[in-house]
């Protein structure tokens, strides 16, 4: 697992241990940054389930102003806070080790340009997080959620879909709030 581009390409990160977290590979994190990556620069970044933090580390590396890492596993939590240290990033990163939907409760008057939601696959947390951002507002005007999920799973929202990528057993879906933002 590495950092693909910008100022900390090619710095390496630290996996979490075990079987509990499940990194984004490298091709589907190009894919997504290649899919993105007019967004970022300048672009304040929401990284919900971070695991690793390898998504809003990638996005720092690459410009974005600022990145809240939320992760309520203290083990991937501790595994963050190394990795923005290695990329260089930290000055611009905040680190939360709480739950998803505690984060999205107290964020206030926050708003991000992009926000990655790339939880545990399967269950209810993916249109959970979906349905808290939408009720909290916390999504910029033209600001997009990329979401990572199994092919399998279905999950409802009151976004609209601008783009879908499968690789493999993997889905992105890229969403926007309807009638709002612009076309990829």
């Amino acid at each position: 697992m590495r950092v693909v581009s910008g100022s900390a390409r090619g710095c390496k990160l630290q996996p979490v241990p075990g079987m509990h977290t499940r990194p984004t590979t490298d091709r589907v994190k190009e894919n997504v940054f290649n899919l993105i990556q007019d967004r970022v620069r300048g672009a304040r970044v929401l990284d919900l389930f971070a695991g690793t933090g390898q998504l809003g580390i990638e996005a720092l590396s690459r410009g974005a102003a600022h990145c809240d890492f939320v992760e309520q596993d203290k083990t991937a939590y501790n595994i963050v806070c190394k990795n923005t240290e290695t990329a260089r990033v930290s000055d611009r990163a905040g680190l939360h080790r709480t739950e998803a939907a505690t984060f999205l409760s107290r964020c206030g008057k926050r708003s991000y340009d992009l926000i990655f939601l790339d939880p545990p696959y399967g269950g209810r947390l993916l249109e959970n997080a979906l349905s808290t951002i939408e009720t909290f507002d916390i999504l910029s005007a033209d600001g997009i959620i990329i979401c990572e999920s199994a092919v399998e799973d279905a999950f409802a929202h009151g976004f609209e879909a601008v783009r879908e990528r499968r690789y493999g057993a993997t889905m992105i879906t890229v969403l926007r709030l309807r009638d709002g933002g612009t076309d990829e």
